[in-house]
């Protein structure tokens, strides 16, 4: 079927890879405009630009869909179906009407759960055990559309948000193959969400960094895995300010929180408010990225 992609991020990059590798038609991929970035501040194109251009895919980038000129060059595109992944714009009522089968949302959540914009980080944030994609129907509400299929999958122990969001970026690739695929046979069914269960998953925002040691070791170490890759967790240790990569818990005995209990080959032991975190990968102000035993070799604390 003909499908128009819109997607910005790598999150998106993994949909529409999945899409051009499956036997739908991509007759043109929708992005948000270019930034400027990095210490040049050089324009830069999202990975899902680039993969479109590549295979030869006209390119869009308006900076609202809310004008009837952007709904003119859509229903111009003769869609049948959009596909949506992390796209960045909203999708007024005119443009949610043009394609026939709808317009498809792959989500880095089981819906209800973590509607809105950081799904996969706050899921690493409030210490989830599990998470998954979803695809929906898109409608007016925030991630308020029927559900059409959903895959689920383990949170690893130690696995940060930005390894769970590359796999879940894969899986809901996977995904929107398949929901596209039972929409054009007929065969899909949508399910209504159960507004009794949904939560939010809110944008992060920099103010959330600070580490508070008097917080428990498990939820100061899905702080740290949690904020990556950003904005990252922000930890003072012997007054010194640090970036803080990997932590794990620790054993540790009764010390005022955020007292360095020891520091060896692992890493440095950090008193909580019970227990002790292991810091394990850090960055000092104005150095690099590194192990904590790295560190030591050139400094102390």
């Amino acid at each position: 079927m003909r499908v128009i992609f819109m997607g910005t991020p790598s999150f998106a990059a993994r949909s529409l890879e999945a899409l051009l590798n499956s036997g739908h038609t991509v007759c043109a991929v929708f992005t948000r405009p270019d930034v400027r970035a990095g210490r040049g501040m050089k324009t830069r194109a999202c990975e899902t630009k680039e993969l479109a251009v590549g295979r030869g895919i006209p390119v869009y980038q308006p900076n609202t869909l809310r004008d009837e000129e952007a709904a003119e060059l859509i229903r111009s595109l003769e869609p049948q179906a959009i596909a949506v992944a992390a796209y960045g714009l909203l999708l007024p009522q005119n443009v949610l009407d043009i394609p026939p089968l709808g317009c498809v949302n792959v989500h880095g959540s089981l819906l209800p759960k973590y509607r809105g914009a950081a799904p996969v980080q706050w899921a690493v944030l409030n210490g989830e055990k599990t998470t998954g994609v979803t695809t929906m129907l898109m409608s007016r509400g925030l991630d308020r559309g029927d559900m059409l299929e959903s895959v689920s999958t383990e949170i690893g122990r130690e696995e940060d948000a930005a390894a769970l969001y590359d796999r879940l970026a894969v899986l809901g690739g996977s995904l929107l193959v398949s929901t596209l695929d039972a929409l054009e046979k007929g065969e899909a069914v949508p399910q209504p969400q159960d507004e009794s269960l949904a939560t939010w998953a809110p944008p992060l925002t920099k103010d959330m960094s600070a580490v508070d040691f008097s917080d428990t070791a498990e939820n100061i170490c899905n702080k740290i895995r949690g904020l990556q890759p950003w904005p990252v967790a922000r930890a003072e240790l012997n007054g010194r300010p640090f970036r803080v990569y990997s932590a794990c818990p620790a054993e540790g005995y009764s010390a005022g929180p955020g007292t360095v209990l020891g520091t060896d080959s692992r890493g440095i032991r950090v008193a909580c408010g019970n227990g002790a975190v292991l810091i394990r990968e850090l960055q000092a102000e104005g150095g690099k990225r590194m192990s904590a035993a790295d560190y030591l070799r050139g400094h102390s604390l």
